[in-house]
């Protein structure tokens, strides 16, 4: 970036590593799952004991499953106070005998499916929390025919991801807002989400159902 040093969101920015607007975007692509999210997943799916959480955050997917009797291994490459901070999930190719629930950057997605395929071990499960347009694509289209998803639940009513963990609007001291009976008010989405559900050795058709 000329005339100036760029900072960590410009790095970003120019590598297109968020497919959030500039002034939308949160450093290292952190737009948390909403816990509800994941209780109408573990309605839809069940899944092993042992689970693999390799983008945590703040735990909000890992403390979810926990509450459900998982034994969740947690870590991510950034360190937000949860599980173990500085690991890459490129890069760790420790075989991993149980499941994977995850909400990965977007723009590394597929990278984290191909990757979540090697390690997993046959019979297990991977599913992703992913924007529905993950279904488009030349370069997706060659991983959907080598690895077909067993399920893609759709959300039919949208379920927002929160910046920075945050899935309340905002007074503007910072304060949550509140409706007319005092209850919190969650920020809506533009997007739809999507749990995707890879089983590995599946050579079916992918059934599409939706959800919420």
């Amino acid at each position: 970036i000329m005339g100036r040093k760029a900072n960590s969101n410009d790095i970003f920015r120019i590598m297109g590593a968020s497919s959030h607007c500039k002034d939308e975007r949160e450093e290292h692509d952190y737009y948390a799952t909403h816990p509800k999210a994941v209780e109408m997943l573990l309605e839809l799916e069940k899944f092993d004991k042992n689970i693999l959480e390799p983008c945590c955050g703040e735990g909000h997917i890992s403390n979810v499953l926990e509450q459900h009797g998982h034994t969740v291994t947690s870590f991510d490459l950034i360190d937000r106070g949860y599980g173990t901070g500085g690991i890459d999930f490129l890069k760790y190719d420790v075989p991993f005998d149980g499941d994977i629930v995850t909400n990965p950057p977007y723009e590394m997605a597929q990278d984290f499916v191909e990757h979540a395929m090697d390690i997993v071990t046959d019979g297990h499960k991977i599913a992703m929390f992913l924007k529905l347009t993950f279904l488009e694509g030349n370069r997706r289209r060659e991983m959907y025919r080598k690895y077909p998803p067993k399920v893609v639940y759709v959300s039919s009513d949208r379920l927002a991801c929160g910046k920075n963990g945050d899935f309340y609007k905002r007074n503007e001291d910072g304060t949550i807002k509140t409706d007319s009976k005092g209850n919190p008010v969650e920020i809506g989405s533009a997007v739809c989400y999507c749990w995707y559900v890879w089983e590995k050795g599946y050579k079916g058709d992918t059934i599409v159902k939706h959800f919420n």
